[in-house]
């Protein structure tokens, strides 16, 4: 099995193709670049270093979300593009869990985070089994920094933090915890879409492949403009 991934949920853009076995390539970017300017050209990168093509793959595997809507609208674009182009099912991989299969091994309770802004993560729990793969302890969710930390507390278990959401509740962490955490190294703790290869590969081998009409991103919540229009404070100009 050869799969394409795509990981474009917040400001790392990554795409990476993998075999059973192997990571041919993995190409991430973490810097304040579109990932309309990036995504297309890294593909197209990997695949000529590699001499391969989309088509050569089986499956084409996007982080479908929480995240940044802008960046997994254009992962989503992206990879249902290929996918139709090259008549390829695909993969639909949450992104708090392809992060927990950066920290394969880690004997810890796994807590991504991915910064929701106004003082709230995009988080999830995960514990990994005796074969390394995530377990769920806790579902994709929305929470603030007060909601997570008095759910750790009573959980009262090692953590490890992953992810860009680290930085901006790194006070509410220092302040409010009382359970041991540590956080990721810097190398492995941004999205990889390394990581949401061996995801959808472990997903694909349970049957859990869709068609590109059926890929949507998951948001956890509205976005700003449905939000507003909701309030009615969306402007008719």
């Amino acid at each position: 099995m050869k799969v394409l991934a795509i990981e474009s949920s917040a400001v790392t853009a990554s795409v990476a193709i993998m075999t059973e076995d192997t990571l041919i390539a993995e190409y991430t970017i973490n810097y304040k670049k579109t990932h309309s300017q990036t995504l297309l050209p890294m593909i197209d990168e990997i695949c000529r270093m590699t001499e391969n093509n989309a088509a050569d793959c089986d499956i084409i595997a996007v982080s479908n979300g929480p995240g940044s809507f802008t960046g997994l609208r254009i992962g989503a674009a992206t990879g249902k593009g290929i996918a139709l182009a090259t008549d390829k099912p695909m993969v639909a991989v949450p992104t708090l869990e392809a992060m927990a299969y950066n920290l394969m091994g880690d004997k810890r309770l796994i807590c991504p985070v991915m910064d929701a802004r106004r003082q709230h993560l995009y988080t999830a729990l995960y514990r990994l089994d005796k074969d390394g793969k995530p377990q769920e302890v806790l579902a994709q969710s929305l929470l603030s920094y007060e909601e997570l930390i008095k759910l750790l507390n009573e959980k009262n278990e090692p953590v490890r933090f992953i992810g860009d959401g680290v930085v901006p509740a790194k006070q509410a962490f220092e302040e409010g915890l009382t359970c041991a955490y540590k956080i990721a190294p810097a190398h492995i703790c941004t999205q990889r879409a390394g990581s949401v290869a061996l995801a959808a590969k472990d997903m694909a081998e349970a049957g859990e492949v869709i068609s590109s009409d059926a890929f949507h991103p998951e948001y956890l919540r509205p976005s700003q403009a449905e939000r507003e229009l909701k309030r009615g404070t969306v402007s008719n100009s």
